[in-house]
Formats: C-alpha cells, sequence, structure tokens
C-alpha cells in the first residue's frame, strides 16, 4: 500500500482513539489518560498534515521545484515536532497541578482503557511499520511510544488498584511527556541540520575522496559537496581532475559515489595542466570561480 494511503487510515484510526480517549481519561479521572489523549490529538493531527505534505511531497520535479517536493514532507516533520513539543509541556503542567492537588480515580475504568489503548495502538503499529520515510518513520515512532506509553499506564493502574497510591498517575503522564518531549527535540536537531545542508548523516568526506583519487586516471578530486533533500537521497557536486576521456571517468567517479548512497552527482572536470583558480584559497573553500574550463576531446 502506498505512504500515503497508509499514512490517511493511521489518521482515522488515531483521531478516533484519541477523541474515545479523551473522553476515558475524563471518566476515569485519570490524567495519565488525558495526557495521553493530548499527546494523541497532537500525534492525529500531526499525521493528517503529513498526509497532505507526503502527497505534495510525492509529485515530480518541475521548474519551481527543481529538485521535487521532497523537503514538503519534512515540514511536516516540523510542524508534528511543534505540536508534541506543547502538547508535552501542557502534560507535564497539568500533572503538576495534580500533584499538588489528588482527586479520586476510578482504577477499574482505567485499566480497561488501557488494555483496549494497548492492542489498538499495537495494531497501528503493524500497520504503519514499512515506511522509509523519516515522516513515516515520525509517525510509526508515535505509534510504539503510544504503544509503551498504555503499557505504563496499564501497569501504573493495576499498581494504584491495588495500592491506592494515586500519586502514581500523574507521575507516569510527566514521564510520558519527558519521553516524547526529548524525541521531539531530537528530531528537530536532525530537520535543522538537512536545512543546513549538513554531510548526511553516514557520509565521510574524506574517506569519498580517498576513494575518488584511487580510481584510475583521477588525478585528484576536491570541491565536495555532499547535501540530503529528504534525510534519504543524497546529492553531490564536486570537481574532478583527469587526463583520461571524460564519459570513462565519469562513469567509474558516479558508481564509486553511488556505493556510497549517492545517486544524483554533477561532476566537473578539469585537465591536469588547466588552472583551477579555486586551489589557492583550497583552504577558505571560496566557492567563487574565475577558472576557464577547456574541453579536451
Amino acid at each position: 500500500m502506498k505512504s500515503d494511503k497508509k499514512i490517511l487510515i493511521a489518521f482515522i484510526l488515531n483521531l478516533a482513539f484519541s477523541i474515545f480517549e479523551f473522553i476515558g481519561g475524563i471518566f476515569t479521572g485519570s490524567v495519565a489518560i488525558i495526557s495521553d489523549s493530548v499527546h494523541d490529538i497532537g500525534d492525529a493531527a500531526s499525521i493528517g498534515i503529513s498526509y497532505f505534505l507526503e502527497k505534495k511531497s510525492k509529485k515530480q520535479p518541475d521548474e519551481k521545484y527543481t529538485y521535487g517536493y521532497v523537503r514538503y514532507s519534512i515540514i511536516g516533520s516540523i510542524i508534528t515536532t511543534f505540536i508534541l513539543i506543547t502538547g508535552s509541556l501542557i502534560v507535564i503542567y497539568n500533572a503538576i497541578l495534580r500533584i499538588i492537588n489528588p482527586t479520586q480515580i476510578n482504577y477499574n475504568g482505567m485499566i480497561i482503557f488501557a488494555i483496549v489503548g494497548v492492542f489498538v495502538n499495537l495494531c497501528a503499529a503493524l500497520f504503519t511499520r514499512e515506511g522509509d520515510s523519516l515522516n513515516q518513520k515520525a509517525v510509526n515512532l508515535h505509534m510504539l511510544e503510544d504503544v509503551l506509553g498504555w503499557l505504563v499506564v496499564l501497569i501504573g493502574a493495576v499498581v494504584m488498584r491495588f495500592t491506592n497510591f494515586a500519586l502514581i498517575d500523574p507521575i507516569m503522564s510527566i514521564g510520558v511527556a519527558f519521553f516524547i518531549l526529548i524525541n521531539a527535540v531530537k528530531n528537530l536537531k536532525k530537520i535543522v541540520e538537512l536545512f543546513l545542508e549538513k554531510t548526511p548523516h553516514g557520509i565521510d568526506i574524506n574517506e569519498i575522496k580517498n576513494h575518488i583519487r584511487e580510481i584510475d586516471g583521477v588525478i585528484d578530486a576536491h570541491h565536495i559537496h555532499i547535501w540530503s533533500m529528504d534525510g534519504q537521497s543524497n546529492y553531490a557536486t564536486m570537481h574532478i581532475v583527469t587526463n583520461e576521456d571524460a564519459h570513462t571517468i565519469k562513469h567509474k567517479v558516479k558508481e564509486e559515489l553511488s556505493e556510497h548512497g549517492i545517486k544524483h552527482a554533477t561532476l566537473e572536470l578539469e585537465s591536469e595542466n588547466e588552472h583551477c583558480s579555486e586551489k589557492e584559497c583550497h583552504v577558505e573553500d571560496n566557492i567563487s570561480s574565475h577558472g576557464h574550463h577547456h574541453h579536451h576531446h
């Protein structure tokens, strides 16, 4: 099934469930369940946003967006992340109020809700498991967190049922909220790195440079830039110094790059005696190029 279809189904499931859960939280008087529902409504909203943006991100490149629309799916991730950060802060605030003045909780109702919660979220998590886009990974992570969150609520409810220690409830909800908060912030860091064109995770520029220099016929490689649009597909540009036939060299270099997970590469070829003005300022690595490039056929 297409990833955006999957996301839509997950959205409907999640939304229905979080409304059901909110009512359940009020009915049982459990702040852990209410806080969980806030988190779930946040998730549902973000999945909905993801759905529309995921659809948009599948559009083919055109002259307005020459790289295609993949980063739209990242914007989905940003919105999701902010919703989760806000949601978890609200939850922490309410839990603290609850610790200050505790209220009565219906433990049996809470146990039943938690069992249903674990079951529904487990189904949803299995359902969204095979996703590879950063966006879908985020959605699946939420599902798994929901399963964990509900397991915690279930255990807590059972413990409270037998000990009548009502403080466990707000403490659990703070735990869940901190967990969400930490993950959301981590996610934000990844997104910011993408937008800052940081070298993609798992790519070592020096190693790639050395591998390219080892290719027969390549004298030097410099000005290597590698970046990613969406956290999956990597792009590269570089200058290759060679006296060999351009086609052969290009083919070899591109093969080497694709082994490093770089599928799109733009190569500029220079002959050995050609003066690349960028070499002089190699230390500062200024991008301004005044070199005259001669093609030898």
